[in-house]
């Protein structure tokens, strides 16, 4: 099922936010930015999870939605973070691969989801 490979995408990517937070804190000294990127980029697994025990469809659908907001978000963070020069444009790049998968498994789940929901 489609939820599975994206809960496991979405745990390494929040894996390598975590780690992100720790050098831009620790070698970079960047404090704000990175406390917003580890919110927004560890909350997509989290939302996801959620989705996974949702009491319907349409909890589903909500909680999932929550995690494609998050999900943008992240790419806002990320992309401030490469252009202020905390992060290398390599490194951007590489985060930026794994979060539009994310982002494109989650907004193909969701449309899916919303069409099943629209036949019943």
């Amino acid at each position: 099922m489609k939820e599975n490979i994206v809960g496991s995408k979405s745990m390494a990517f929040a894996v390598r936010i975590v780690n992100l937070y720790k050098y831009l804190t620790t070698r970079r000294r960047e404090l704000v930015l990175s406390k917003q990127v580890l919110k927004s980029g560890t909350s997509i697994g989290a939302n996801i999870r959620e989705a996974n025990s949702a009491q319907s469809k349409s909890d589903f659908v909500a909680k999932l939605s929550i995690a494609l907001k998050e999900c943008d978000e992240t790419g806002y963070w990320l992309e401030l973070l490469s252009r202020t020069g905390y992060i290398s444009e390599r490194q951007h790049k590489s985060l930026e691969s794994d979060r539009d998968e994310i982002f494109a498994l989650l907004t193909s789940i969701i449309k899916t989801s919303r069409t099943s929901l629209r036949k019943h």
